[in-house]
């Protein structure tokens, strides 16, 4: 082996430390450039204020958290970056409406949507499960209990017809998307795919306008939280204290939904680190030929991927369509949160939350700062993602890959 791969330029590797070294210099600098500017906009709000605004930014941080974990799933699982989230988002919240504002869901809508569900799982390995009379007789089971479930009638079963029908539903949209447009692009460029997901977002924005049209829609999801005596609002008493205010108010939709980002967290961590599925699918995103030679099942795994990353884009567009409305506007909430992905690094599960938390905060905070100016949209995330990325091209928490020659 020549002795050239084995011995190192003293000279480079000093020139390398300088370099470094002016680098975190001049980032420092800017740093405290940036501190003394932003000093005079802080000392003019009151503390109490700049602390609503900090925690009011976490937990909107939780909603981009859960945007974030979803993308990062389908790019960890097949390394594609899926455009179609946003949409896929909208289309669950208003399959959760779908079910959970009616009294009682008819008997042939309710049973050809169970059909589609229960079919898109019996063949989630291919066409070829039809023929297994055993996966027959469960399809067959599986469609009357579960149109039994979405028929169930009155007020007290929306919740239960809400979250079976909207999650299947997201579910049964994101084995349709793989099955249909991704599967058949495998050993295509990544390019294609990620094209693809442009696509199917444009068609999924068609398909929701031509059913549900374009006008916003109520989802009153929280109302039923509050009809088991949650509070519509909760407060901190800042009186007498150094908040220098009265008390500090939060929705309790931004709380829940903040909670269910958490949840969600900690049951894919265990998901991804406890059960089979879970390794696999670790397994699988760091090699799917490897993977596939040692006997995984790589298209299952990938249409699991994909079914779980729609479902957890359904809980986020009925979080945040709870809190405001069903509309178009929904899927630019997937825009915020790729600042988050790109962040917090595109592999790493914590990196997502890390980075949704990150970026509801700089929003929430730069809102409060410089209010009217819409710098907390289109400004401040961007401005901290390229900050990390200068200083770490692969995110907070990604990993970076080196390939040898």
């Amino acid at each position: 082996m020549s002795s050239f791969a084995q011995t190192q330029n003293p000279a480079s590797s000093a020139a390398f430390d300088a370099r470094r070294a002016i680098k975190w210099f001049l980032i420092a600098v800017a740093l405290v450039v940036f501190l003394i500017w932003l000093a005079p906009y802080g000392m003019a709000q009151k503390p109490g204020r700049l602390v609503e605004s900090a925690i009011r930014g976490v937990l909107v941080g939780g909603v981009y958290a859960l945007v974030a974990l979803g993308i990062v799933i389908i790019n960890k699982a097949s390394g594609v970056f899926n455009f179609a989230h946003g949409y896929m988002m909208l289309a669950g919240g208003l399959i959760f409406h779908a079910f959970f504002s009616v009294a009682q869901v008819a008997l042939i809508p309710a049973f050809l949507f169970s059909a589609f569900v229960v079919f898109m799982l019996v063949t989630l390995n291919g066409w070829r499960m039809l023929r297994d009379p055993r996966r027959l007789v469960i399809g067959a089971v599986g469609t009357a209990l579960l149109t039994g479930v979405l028929m169930l009638p009155g007020q007290d079963w929306q919740l239960i017809r809400g979250f079976v029908g909207g999650g299947l539903g997201a579910a049964a949209l994101g084995l349709a998307v793989e099955r249909f447009t991704i599967r058949p692009l495998i050993g295509q460029p990544l390019f294609t795919a990620v094209m693809m997901t442009l696509a199917v977002g444009e068609v999924l924005h068609g398909l929701t306008q031509m059913v549900w049209g374009s006008v916003e829609i109520p989802l009153p999801v929280f109302d039923v939280l509050k009809r088991i005596g949650l509070p519509e609002r909760l407060s901190i008493d800042g009186a007498d204290t150094w908040l220098d205010v009265s008390r500090i108010v939060f929705n309790l939709e931004l709380v829940v939904a903040f909670v269910l980002a958490v949840l969600a967290f900690i049951a894919f961590v265990l998901f991804f680190r406890f059960t089979n599925v879970g390794l696999a699918m670790r397994a699988t995103a760091e090699n799917q030929q490897l993977a596939q030679s040692v006997g995984l099942r790589v298209r299952v795994i990938l249409a699991v991927a994909w079914a779980i990353a729609a479902l957890l884009a359904a809980v986020a567009g009925i979080a945040q369509g709870g809190a405001t409305s069903l509309s178009q506007n929904l899927p630019g909430l997937a825009f915020y949160a790729f600042p988050a992905v790109l962040l917090g690094g595109l592999e790493s599960i914590g990196g997502a939350f890390v980075g949704g938390i990150v970026v509801g905060f700089v929003q929430e905070m730069s809102r409060r700062l410089f209010p009217g100016l819409q710098v907390d949209t289109e400004l401040a995330p961007y401005l901290v993602l390229m900050l990390v990325l200068v200083i770490r091209p692969d995110g907070l928490f990604g990993q970076k890959r080196i390939e040898r020659i």
